[in-house]
């Protein structure tokens, strides 16, 4: 059903991209399965101590809510904002749907972050053609380790706006090698500190029954992401010096959303002297 649920979504983003008077219905649905597939998603993100995507699910509802509403009005941003979407899946699904490219991916990066593991001193042996072993602790590279969706939503954003081919070049240049090898220097991250046992601590939260597990939540699920946050906001503003349409359409998007999420926290603010 999950796989179903990103198909829909890739199929809708893609219609929306056809001019017609309809696109609007299909971007409102790509959006609808986004937010489907979170929640179905929702009990692996617990069952691996990961807080981070537990909080952008619940997030999805009222921003579902917000996008939704202003599709229907054909609001210009909310609109570039759905055509940043289907441009970021229109770089996604391939490696996601076509098994050979997918694993292609995998393969190039598991080896590379076996080189560079190798060269800092920390070799390892595979036990499989993406699975890493070292010190008896066992990392599998799989597509969420590649960087593609980092790539492909920042990407999404760089060609999704309207600017010159010059400035979407220039965004191009930035946001994939930037991306690509600092995921490799996270990967090298999160399997040095699990193979090397770098922080097992509070095992009662980090802890999932598994020797070792806590080095592994610590590093993957809250240095490294909290480091990706950080790193994409870096990268987001920087896209905004190259590409000035970008600010505006953030600009106006921030204050889209904020005004609306005070509406729905306090929808009788307004009317309280009545």
């Amino acid at each position: 059903m999950k796989d179903y649920l990103v198909l829909i979504s890739c199929a809708c983003f893609l219609i929306f991209l056809v001019p017609g008077r309809y696109r609007r219905y299909f971007a409102v649905g790509g959006w609808a399965s986004i937010v489907g597939y979170l929640f179905l998603e929702l009990p692996y993100y617990i069952s691996i101590n990961n807080f981070v995507y537990p909080t952008i699910t619940l997030l999805s509802l009222p921003f579902l809510y917000i996008t939704a509403k202003y599709l229907l009005r054909d609001d210009p941003r909310v609109l570039q904002l759905s055509t940043i979407a289907a441009v970021a899946f229109l770089i996604y699904a391939p490696f996601a749907y076509i098994p050979a490219l997918g694993d292609w991916l995998i393969g190039t990066v598991t080896n590379q972050t076996s080189a560079v593991l190798t060269a800092i001193g920390y070799p390892v042996n595979f036990t499989t053609w993406n699975m890493m072993e070292r010190n008896g602790f066992r990392t599998e590279i799989i597509l969420a380790c590649t960087g593609i969706q980092s790539i492909a939503i920042m990407l999404g954003v760089a060609w999704g706006t309207r600017a010159t081919y010059l400035q979407k070049i220039a965004g191009f240049l930035l946001v994939f090698p930037t991306i690509y090898i600092l995921n490799i220097l996270r990967n090298v991250f999160v399997v040095t500190a699990y193979s090397e046992q770098w922080f097992p601590y509070l095992p009662a939260i980090a802890g999932n029954g598994e020797f070792g597990y806590e080095s592994f939540f610590w590093a993957h699920n809250v240095m490294a992401e909290i480091g990706a946050l950080i790193f994409l906001v870096a990268l987001a503003y920087t896209l905004f010096m190259i590409l000035p349409e970008l600010g505006n359409l953030a600009d106006g998007l921030y204050r889209l959303y904020r005004d609306e999420a005070e509406r729905i926290v306090r929808p009788k603010a307004r009317g309280s002297d009545l």
